[in-house]
């Protein structure tokens, strides 16, 4: 995205259950459209602001002015939380008609926070800060859906990490057309989305409920066989907001609670037996010898790892390309990590099982559509015609 007056890019890292956008103020932070967002206003409401920041120490600046809302910005790489103003600024956006880019949108007022530069750290090089996607009135999707009168609706599709080649975020509603000319909308199954009614933020203030998406994970299944778990790790404690699956951009790899991860590690071994185990390498614990393991349209033809959802007529179908990591020339591991006991959520999807699967998210509905992985499909999350460095 471009922001500010004069815009500039800025590179945001995509937080999917982040609650805002907040950016780094305190270096090279210059506009002449920023404002600051005054306490016990509108704009400070809808923030769920708690606090306010009746005096500056410094001459005003973004980030630093008196009489103004402040928010708690998270970090959710380092697991970190700051204190932060909230502020106003000039956004612009490329828009699409699902097929092609379009012209330039702007939002003349899009409501952010500020944090210090330290508070980058554990981001990658060049970034400001993170683009928090959600379910809060503040986050990019519901921003822009109310500035452009559109459905409450975004979708990602996240493309491979071993590729340089650019994803898409879509606000709004379908199509999603992706080359050689495939709407991508069309692969979608449904599943309810689950809002846990307690913060999984690392600071947050009591009754807030989660702006993370969990969706209602019931079983586990690896070459169609169930594998033994703990149901009620599954389910979300309404009283302290733990257990469940959430789906994350931040976290690399899916993060499983420690009997999962086992369960799961050792189902998948021996529906994998002909295959010889080597040792593991961290961060992951089920490696094998990928010599003779060989490839197909969705990668290594490894046990299919099934997700089921709401019924045993929907799940979310992991392929090899979206659970095999190859670690060194001839070592391939399954990318699941141990989470620990009693982590705060039981599992959570990451980043690697995303690439290359579109996910539609309904905030109007509360539901995801998910593709399971478009290389089925013969496409990729990087066919998006890109015809302009704004997308």
């Amino acid at each position: 995205m471009n922001q500010r007056t004069p815009l500039v890019p800025v590179k945001l890292t995509l937080d999917l259950g982040g609650q805002f956008q907040w950016v780094d103020c305190e270096e090279g932070y210059v506009s002449s459209s920023y404002k600051p967002v005054r306490c016990r206003s509108a704009q400070c409401a809808l923030a769920r602001s708690k606090s306010c920041v009746n005096e500056c120490y410094s001459s005003p600046r973004p980030g630093c002015n008196n009489n103004t809302c402040s928010v708690l910005p998270d970090n959710t790489v380092t697991s970190t939380a700051t204190s932060g103003d909230v502020g106003q600024d000039a956004v612009s956006i490329q828009s699409t008609d699902g097929s092609n880019p379009g012209r330039v949108a702007s939002v003349n007022k899009l409501i952010f926070a500020c944090s210090g530069t330290l508070f980058l750290e554990g981001l990658a090089s060049g970034v400001k800060g993170m683009a928090g996607f959600g379910r809060t009135k503040i986050s990019l999707p519901s921003q822009f859906s109310a500035a452009f009168s559109f459905d409450r609706k975004f979708a990602i599709c996240l493309t491979s990490s071993d590729s340089n080649a650019k994803g898409v975020v879509f606000f709004g509603d379908g199509p999603y057309v992706l080359l050689p000319g495939i709407d991508a909308s069309k692969f979608l199954i449904y599943t309810p989305l689950i809002l846990n009614p307690v913060s999984t933020a690392s600071a947050y203030f009591e009754g807030e409920p989660s702006s993370d998406y969990f969706i209602g994970v019931k079983s586990i299944k690896i070459n169609g066989k169930a594998v033994p778990l703990n149901t009620s790790l599954l389910s979300i404690d309404k009283i302290q907001g733990t257990g469940g699956t959430k789906i994350s951009t931040v976290n690399p790899y899916t993060v499983m609670e420690t009997t999962i991860y086992k369960a799961v590690i050792a189902t998948f071994v021996k529906e994998l037996a002909l295959v010889p185990r080597v040792a593991s390498v961290a961060p992951f614990g089920a490696c094998f010898n990928s010599t003779n393991i060989g490839s197909t349209r969705v990668g290594p033809p490894v046990p299919q790892i099934d997700l089921v959802l709401q019924s045993s007529k929907v799940s979310w179908r992991i392929f090899g390309a979206n659970s095999m990591v190859q670690v060194k020339s001839d070592v391939m591991c399954l990318g699941f990590v141990d989470g620990g006991l009693n982590p705060r959520t039981s599992i959570v999807i990451g980043g690697y099982q995303l690439e290359n699967n579109l996910l539609q998210f309904d905030l109007a509905t509360s539901r995801l559509g998910f593709s399971s992985s478009l290389l089925f499909r013969q496409t990729t999350c990087a066919n998006f015609n890109f015809t302009s460095n704004n997308v």
